[in-house]
């Protein structure tokens, strides 16, 4: 299942790769896009899981799919 979230407080490049750190550590191969310019995390694998390992490393993930 893919997963959109709209992050607003990831708003640079470190900010992108703490995320996309953190999703892969917590879900290890699944599929990950950023778009830094809208804020947006598409994520194919466990929802709950991926908003988890956001918000651990300090980010306001919420969904919007």
């Amino acid at each position: 299942m893919t997963s959109i979230f709209s992050v607003p407080d990831m708003t640079c490049a470190h900010c992108e790769k703490t995320v996309r750190s953190a999703l892969s550590e917590a879900l290890p191969g699944a599929d990950v896009t950023v778009d830094l310019a809208t804020h947006r995390v598409t994520v194919a694998g466990d929802a709950d899981a991926a908003e988890a390992a956001m918000r651990d490393v300090g980010y306001s993930p919420s969904r919007i799919d």
